[in-house]
């Protein structure tokens, strides 16, 4: 049983960590090579990992033209983001500038010779077996890349969400000890005497001669 528990507990952790990890927002500095429009199909169970369309238009679950950056790190790996609007739905980052963004991308391209590196900020991961992209919100200008970015929003929300969970797990752990604890052990004793009672009258039962 208490392998069970520790299992459960784990996989929690695991798919919380999981889930923040692809929810919250990350910045990579990079420099932007080339920018283009794709179609996309879908129907496939990957598309979970796909924004539901452009803000304003139609939905359409067969197929639809998605924006793409193309950029390079500084270590030489290639990174590709996805471009597509949030809309009202989730993640909660309420994105509806695709094509501003895009036209930005595409002027902020640079090459070896002269690099412009850029801050690109994005949720998502990259996966190219699956063909999954991360998607990205906004791009600023940075001096170099080594510029050091301080996630200070991700920092702010997970101390919020931590306090958050410490509380009431705290109200619950009193609530339990003072309501639910003691009702156990007055049920745990009434069954120890229930067991003593019924094992000294089968003792006095067959112990008859």
């Amino acid at each position: 049983m208490t392998y069970i528990r520790w299992t459960f507990r784990i996989l929690l952790i695991l798919l919380i960590g999981g889930f923040l990890h692809y929810t919250l927002p990350q910045r990579d500095i990079v420099r932007i090579v080339d920018t283009y429009e794709e179609r996309q199909d879908f129907g496939g169970w990957n598309t979970i990992f796909w924004s539901s369309g452009s803000a304003g238009a139609g939905e359409s679950t067969a197929n639809r033209d998605v924006l793409f950056i193309q950029t390079v790190k500084a270590n030489g790996d290639t990174m590709v983001y996805r471009n597509e609007d949030t809309g009202w739905g989730w993640p909660p980052y309420f994105k509806f500038d695709t094509a501003d963004l895009q036209t930005e991308a595409t002027d902020a391209r640079s090459t070896s010779e002269e690099p412009k590196w850029y801050a690109v900020r994005h949720y998502g991961w990259r996966n190219a077996l699956i063909s999954i992209f991360p998607n990205a919100l906004s791009i600023q200008p940075v001096p170099g890349p080594d510029t050091r970015l301080i996630p200070w929003f991700n920092i702010v929300f997970l101390t919020i969400l931590t306090t958050i969970v410490l509380t009431l797990w705290r109200l619950w752990r009193n609530f339990r000890q003072a309501r639910i604890d003691p009702v156990i052990d007055e049920i745990e004793e009434d069954a120890a005497a229930a067991r003593g009672r019924v094992a000294g009258f089968f003792g006095r039962l067959f112990g008859r001669k």
